[in-house]
């Protein structure tokens, strides 16, 4: 069976939840253990001090220690006196009295402490030493290295009282309330882990609605649906995710709308021709013309103006593939822009439009490209100013240099382009209906072309009103220094 992305977001976090509650029980648990016992320690030393004090204060009186070798009741009477669990009443110490009295009727019966077990714990693990370390109380097997408070009498030391420290809990209350501290931890760690389960199951929703609803989308946008949009209100990765998918889609829709434009334009541009040529052949075949060279001239120019289509769609597509082939060499801008200007002259002189070029006088312009191409630039260019611009006009040519560039600019007059279509000039098959149509001009594949071949340079390509009253191209191409 498979899980669905929230299905697997809340169980991970439950898994999470559930390490992390596990861990801090075992570390609270392992705590609890060192630190009680560390403390149970702590009380047993407290203890040690006061009954070492007793045991001084014995010794001060008795003279010796012949008092607990004669009554090894007194010492346990001390143990217990000095025990800080219990305050005993004048009844308790009656009756402790007579107990310790009957051990010492029967001393063969071995020493038995009364009354309370942790006490008797705690005197198991005592050791008294006199003066020359001889053993008066206790397992004459203490451990190696045990510490030993020294008893004193008159600045002299006449004992040496020492307590094996506890390795584990014995005592049943004390082991009681570890395990009722226990069994409270794990109570915690279930409802920890209850809570955790309530609060993974609407974040994980939380978490995973936004991926399915990415998910979605991108299943209608694969589908061909471009209009799809996703929420993108969110401020995180998901959010920023869901606004990348608006933008990719947002490209997509007009990519297809550019698409669609393109195959309408093609379309249109190529049934022109086709059906001029349809038509006078069968006007030939039918008899109604007759094979002139005046009619062969127009079929011919409508098979040129097809082939002109047909190879700038080419070059085009090369272009946009990539596969359009530069061999770049050094090549002398001034020489390249000097050469495309003198064989347009003539068309231009021919029209009647002035053709003037200028230069800022700085000498060789030297590039990293490929010549012919950069031919075929200015080829474009002039000829698309030679077709838009009025009979009477003129075209400036301007050549200047700036730091690491060669700008050239292209002015031209009458008639202009409005600037909100001047953005869209480079656009192919774009024209401007007022002023460019089929009889003036091309199919709108020129400046694309050029653009494309610029680009191709590394450099830049623009459009704005001209000063003269027509449109001010301006290239931008690096020099050899910037280009390598």
């Amino acid at each position: 069976m498979r899980l669905s992305l929230r299905y697997r977001l809340f169980f991970t976090l439950l898994a999470a939840s559930a390490l992390i509650a596990l861990g801090l029980l075992l570390i609270v648990q392992w705590s609890l253990d060192r630190g009680f016992l560390q403390y149970v320690n702590t009380l047993d030393e407290e203890r040690l001090e006061r009954l070492a004090g007793e045991l001084e204060e014995q010794y001060g009186a008795y003279g010796d220690w012949a008092f607990l070798r004669s009554d090894p009741g007194q010492f346990h009477r001390l143990v217990l006196l000095t025990g800080s669990e219990r305050i005993y009443s004048p009844e308790q110490l009656e009756r402790l009295e007579r107990r310790l009295q009957r051990h010492r009727d029967h001393p063969q019966g071995g020493v038995r402490e009364p009354r309370g077990p942790e006490a008797q714990r705690f005197d198991q693990r005592l050791v008294l030493l006199d003066g020359q370390k001889s053993l008066l109380h206790g397992s004459e097997k203490f451990p190696d290295g045990l510490s030993f408070r020294e008893l004193y009498h008159q600045r002299q030391v006449v004992g040496y009282l020492g307590l094996v420290p506890r390795k584990e809990l014995a005592d049943a209350n004390q082991l009681r309330f570890v395990r009722e501290q226990q069994w409270a931890m794990l109570l915690i760690a279930a409802l920890a882990l209850v809570v955790s389960a309530l609060l993974a199951l609407p974040l994980a929703r939380r978490l995973a609605q936004p991926i399915h609803t990415l998910a979605t989308a991108t299943r209608r946008l694969t589908a061909g649906d471009f209009t799809v949009r996703t929420p993108a209100e969110r401020g995180d990765e998901l959010g920023q995710l869901a606004r990348d998918f608006n933008s990719l889609a947002l490209t997509l829709e007009k990519n297809e709308e550019a698409r669609r434009r393109w195959i309408a334009d093609i379309s249109h541009e190529l049934r022109t021709p086709l059906a001029v040529l349809r038509g006078e052949i069968e006007a030939l075949q039918d008899g109604i013309r007759q094979a002139t060279p005046a009619t062969l001239a127009s079929l011919h120019g409508e098979v040129l103006r097809l082939g002109r289509l047909v190879e700038d769609l080419y070059q085009l597509a090369l272009s946009d593939v990539g596969a359009l082939t530069y061999r770049r060499a050094d090549e002398d801008l001034t020489e390249l822009l000097g050469q495309a200007l003198a064989a347009a002259r003539s068309e231009f002189d021919r029209k009647g439009i002035a053709l003037r070029f200028e230069t800022d006088g700085g000498g060789e312009m030297l590039l990293f490209a490929d010549g012919a191409r950069l031919g075929q630039l200015f080829v474009n260019l002039l000829e698309n100013s030679r077709h838009y611009t009025d009979p009477g006009g003129e075209l400036v040519v301007r050549l200047e240099r700036e730091p690491g560039w060669a700008v050239i600019h292209f002015q031209d007059s009458a008639p202009g382009v409005a600037e909100a279509d001047l953005g869209r000039l480079f656009e192919r098959l774009y024209r401007v209906e007022s002023s460019r149509n089929r009889n003036r001009g091309g199919a709108g594949l020129g400046l694309s072309i050029c653009r494309n071949i610029v680009e191709a340079h590394g450099g830049t390509i623009s459009a704005r009103p001209s000063p003269l009253g027509g449109v001010w191209i301006t290239v931008r191409l690096p020099l050899e220094e910037v280009a390598r």
